[in-house]
């Protein structure tokens, strides 16, 4: 069976994004519940996290492409980009 990779995007309490890269999303967004895993994720003030978006790549070169891609631009064009996929979010 051919593993999938994933980008996800957390919206924090504080109104911030998080995004990461895992082979398992449901997996990896219980340990940043935990105050575990990601750095900027154990900060209690950004909890609650909600999990907003995930995308499938077929490559993990794919996937970390896309995670650094959503990383490196403003705010505004991580909204824009949430928007162009259906992702609604409210603080």
């Amino acid at each position: 069976m051919a593993t999938s990779y994933y980008i996800y995007v957390l919206l924090c309490a504080d109104g911030s994004f998080y995004c990461g890269f895992t082979t398992d999303v449901a997996r990896r967004f219980a340990t940043h519940q935990r105050f575990r895993g990601a750095k900027y994720t154990r900060v209690k003030a950004r909890h609650p996290l909600r999990l907003i978006y995930q995308q499938a790549f077929a490559s993990k070169h794919a996937a970390l492409a896309a995670e650094y891609a959503f990383k490196h631009q403003s705010r505004a064009k991580k909204e824009a980009f949430l928007r162009a996929h259906g992702v609604k979010w409210t603080k």
